[in-house]
């Protein structure tokens, strides 16, 4: 593909036919702009590209381009669209009202997950406008909690190709497989093996549902474009027997390859994604079971540009919370003892992050700030006397002391003022253990963060009762406000949401090459630097979700100074002001006149 950015325009040949593109073209991060909408302004008319320029029932049909009944008298008329639609043209605003009243008719979150996916496969920019008008209403439902349920019955459910599959039985020819995919100019890749999806475990091929629903906020959230947001399932087959068994699975029927032979279909993905799309595309890991997940972003981090959500993203959104109730109870972060339930990926990820931004508040070694935060897995606290059998993850946090069995007996042990559960494992911040809690502090702070909300280690009602309202409480799924006294508390959601759309738009506006842990201290310290006095007062510890866009574009605009200043960014000089280049490429679902 001939490319040379000193030259004004770009001939790409694609399936047969030649594109004019911009090589210069910034807009949505940088992704070159195949269908000349970002170099045309708003008011300007594209023409609306397929294979062909796309017209009649091909148009229609078309998710890129499709206005549905928006198309003007005009556009029915060049398009030969007369006669293929109805005769009245309704606003895209009058649309947006239409579906969302559709959607609430259902009464089953999943109809509701259908219904959504089901008008992006239509009208992509209906879809994209309808979720970030409604992004409080509508996130639950095209992600966390619905979208577990949705990879639960993918199989059921799926109708048409939402993403790359790339099975055992395609090694050797990982790279012609990503050649299939038609968009060429991809930014984002979210890839996931399926083997830990949320809190619901193995699910195999079946967890291609999360791919998709992260990106759909990538877009919705950070403002990449659609088309540059390429969703892959890595299918290694399957160790759920229920799913083995189920005449409507779509993946392998097998057994998980483990060992050298997963090893070697991930590093052939690796290496064609950086064949195919260059060093500067963004490969965000989900849900690989904990293992795999530490091993791949120690493996790939020094040469390609990735990230772990699990560990990176829920570790800097739930250090932006600590961050912001800092902020508003006074003290710092170096002042408290932290607990943590679970020492899996997100554990070890969060308490990480938390070492790291204490160390940097007050200069400590490390090694000293790892003391302050005490883990408990399935065998009881982490303690030195069991280092020998340690996962290497857990060992930094092997501190000394006698051997506790029970999370009751440690919050007694440790007095934590900070209890924070990744457990994955469903009401067990017992009564005992909240009001443990409660009685060692007057502000406790509860995080239970496993998703999705059947996992969490305590519902908002639980936190707030059993600590008699005084609890500062945030959790991994959304819970309804929760009246206690003469109070109504609104307890905080740790979405990843928050950080990882703007982190992404941050490093690819930035064209950095690696990911950097200040990078996610900068995004935690950005998104804490959001939540107002008025937020907190309703028990807030993050901003309202219907700002995310606003709040993407702050976090993009700190992890691309943070890509500067470290000298990972390559899309050189910097912009003056980075938050408005940032709010200057999202993408904007409008739709746009054709010629």
């Amino acid at each position: 593909m001939a490319t040379d950015e000193s030259t004004a325009t770009l001939k790409e040949m694609r399936d047969g036919y030649a594109e004019v593109v911009d090589p210069k073209s910034g807009v949505s991060g940088g992704v070159q702009d195949v269908y000349g909408e970002d170099t045309a302004t708003e008011d300007q008319p594209v023409t609306p590209w397929s294979v062909s320029v796309a017209s009649g029932y091909s148009l229609l049909r078309d998710p890129h381009h499709n206005k549905g009944l928006a198309f003007s008298e005009k556009e029915r008329d060049s398009h030969y669209l007369r006669g293929l639609l109805p005769p009245t043209v309704i606003s895209q605003e009058l649309q947006v009202k239409k579906m969302l009243h559709n959607i609430r008719q259902y009464q089953v979150p999943l109809q509701k997950y259908m219904a959504m996916m089901d008008l992006q496969e239509r009208n992509q920019k209906l879809f994209y406008k309808l979720l970030i008008d409604n992004v409080e209403e509508l996130l639950p439902i095209v992600y966390t909690p619905t979208v577990g349920e949705a990879c639960q019955k993918y199989g059921s459910i799926y109708s048409r190709p939402q993403g790359v599959f790339i099975s055992l039985k395609d090694k050797g020819k990982v790279l012609e497989v990503l050649r299939n995919w038609p968009e060429k100019n991809i930014q984002v890749i979210v890839v996931t093996d399926g083997e830990r999806i949320l809190g619901l475990g193995d699910l195999g091929c079946h967890g291609m549902g999360i791919p998709v629903g992260k990106l759909s906020l990538y877009t919705a959230l950070g403002g990449i474009r659609p088309s540059a947001c390429l969703p892959v399932t890595i299918d290694v087959g399957t160790n759920n027997e229920k799913l083995l068994d189920d005449e409507f699975y779509i993946g392998l029927r097998q057994k998980r390859a483990i060992g050298q032979e997963y090893a070697e279909l991930l590093h052939e993905f690796m290496t064609a994604v950086k064949q195919n799309y260059g060093e500067r595309i963004l490969i965000q890991f989900e849900d690989f079971a904990n293992h795999n997940a530490f091993d791949l972003l120690e493996k790939y981090g020094t040469t390609h540009l990735v990230f772990n959500d699990d560990i990176q993203g829920t570790a800097s959104v739930v250090l932006a919370g600590l961050i912001s109730a800092m902020k508003f109870l006074g003290g710092s972060l170096a002042d408290q003892r932290f607990l943590f339930l679970g020492a899996g990926e997100a554990g070890t990820g969060i308490a990480e992050l938390i070492a790291l931004e204490i160390s940097k508040q007050t200069n400590m070694p490390l090694e000293e700030t790892r003391k302050k935060i005490w883990l408990v897995d399935s065998k009881g606290l982490i303690v030195s006397s069991r280092l020998e059998s340690l996962q290497h993850f857990k060992k930094p946090w092997a501190h000394e002391h006698e051997p506790v069995k029970e999370l009751e007996d440690a919050v007694n042990a440790i007095k934590p003022t900070i209890l924070i559960g990744t457990s994955g494992q469903g009401r067990t911040f017992t009564k005992e253990v909240v009001e443990a809690m409660a009685s060692l502090n007057e502000k406790p702070i509860i995080f239970s963060l496993s998703n999705p909300t059947s996992q969490s280690e305590c519902t908002a009602e639980e936190a707030y009762t059993w600590s008699q309202g005084r609890a500062i409480f945030a959790s991994g799924s959304p819970f309804d406000p929760f009246e206690y006294g003469d109070n109504v508390f609104v307890p905080g959601q740790a979405n990843n949401a928050y950080i990882f759309p703007g982190l992404g738009l941050g490093l690819i506006m930035s064209g950095a090459i690696r990911v950097h842990d200040d990078m996610l201290l900068a995004a935690a310290e950005a998104l804490a630097g959001q939540v107002t006095q008025e937020n907190f007062d309703k028990g807030l510890l993050y901003p309202p979700f219907k700002n995310i866009r606003k709040i993407s574009a702050h976090i993009a605009a700190e992890v691309a100074a943070k890509a500067y200043e470290l000298g990972l960014a390559t899309r050189l000089p910097p912009p003056k002001d980075l938050v408005k280049y940032a709010e200057s490429c999202m993408y904007s679902p409008a739709y746009r006149t054709y010629r």
